[in-house]
């Protein structure tokens, strides 16, 4: 048997999700049916990141453990030609029987993106949050500031949460506006569910005036879900990079927090 790693992309507004389901529809499912049908075997693929419904990808890292033996091609190009076009496989690396497609990565970057203008979008509908009203963003910038670091994030997690600790730490939690957008970029070691977009709708709050800056600190401080906003849309959202150590020598592995994982030639 090998394991091979790959790094994957995908428009998440057709599918359920990422994790499979008894009735299909998932991205897990699409990519090990075809990568089923290219190993003339059956493939269970294990990912970086769960992404749930709506949610997007450009850098999510899976591995899989196969005994069929193919040119590296097959499981790029080939692959491809037996996905639906909203999921594209963009490189292809084998990798040590001990790497962790979940386990190895030291982080994960997300990126959301909020339209912030008075009417809702059409073309990017399916790509980004929207709230009508104006927003302060040195507010948001200023609530940001009291989640970095290492915490308990209980009050940003989801009941169905089931990861063992609520304790993460965020290393960096940027706001950037361009164009009457409001670009999120939150990296951290792992994110509990739906924990990014808990943040997000928690910044809104203080963006549009509801709470000081400090509530964010406040909430935090609480671990208490129910003091946090509601949970703010997935279309904005996108798992934009996972970091591993360069040596696994994964394509994109030097890459910095804020670039995408590279096709390899």
């Amino acid at each position: 048997m090998i394991r091979i790693a790959l790094g994957i992309e995908y428009d998440g507004s057709s599918f359920l999700g990422w994790q499979t389901q008894p009735g299909g529809g998932t991205v897990q499912d699409a990519l090990e049916m075809a990568l089923s049908t290219m190993a003339d075997g059956n493939i269970s693929v294990t990912c970086a990141g769960r992404t749930d419904r709506g949610v997007h990808a450009r850098g999510q890292v899976v591995h899989f453990d196969t005994g069929a033996v193919r040119p590296a091609s097959a499981w790029v190009r080939g692959v491809n030609a037996l996905l639906p076009e909203s999921i594209a496989v963009l490189w292809s690396a084998p990798v040590p029987e001990d790497f962790h497609a979940r386990y190895s990565a030291r982080s994960r970057t997300y990126r959301y993106v909020l339209l912030n203008r008075p009417v809702r979008a059409a073309l990017d509908a399916r790509h980004a949050g929207w709230h009508h009203a104006p927003l302060d963003v040195e507010a948001m910038r200023l609530g940001a500031r009291f989640l970095n670091g290492e915490h308990d994030f209980s009050a940003f997690r989801s009941s169905e949460c089931q990861a063992r600790t609520p304790v993460r730490t965020l290393h960096n939690l940027d706001l950037e506006k361009r164009d009457g957008r409001i670009v999120f970029t939150i990296r951290a070691n792992a994110f509990l569910h739906h924990m990014v977009r808990n943040i997000v709708g928690t910044l809104v709050y203080i963006g549009k005036g509801k709470h000081p800056p400090r509530w964010a600190g406040d909430v935090l401080d609480s671990r208490d879900r129910s003091r946090a906003a509601p949970t703010f849309a997935p279309e904005g959202l996108c798992l934009e990079h996972v970091e591993y150590e360069e040596h696994w020598k994964l394509p994109g592995a030097r890459d910095t927090e804020h670039q995408m994982l590279a096709p390899s030639a």
